[in-house]
């Protein structure tokens, strides 16, 4: 199955990456600015850049469709 496909369109959009983020894990500052909430999403570029961090899932997806990125749930 090591075979290259010719022919296939191009993406028209960017994949971005969206991942829960358990706020525990956040540094103390940002905590303080989310508040009383478990978990928010990260949206990340391929590459690993954060490039936002949101309140819900989906948010998240939206957020990417409204700047034209394709985005991707990781698990």
């Amino acid at each position: 199955m090591d075979y290259k496909f010719e022919g296939l369109p191009a993406a028209e959009r960017q994949i971005v990456y969206v991942r829960p983020v358990v706020v525990a894990d956040l540094p103390q500052d940002l905590q303080d600015e989310i508040g009383p909430v478990e978990t928010v999403y990260s949206v990340h570029t391929p590459d690993g850049t954060q490039v936002a961090l949101v309140k819900d899932r989906k948010m998240a997806f939206a957020l990417a469709r409204q700047n034209d990125l394709a985005p991707v749930n990781v698990h």
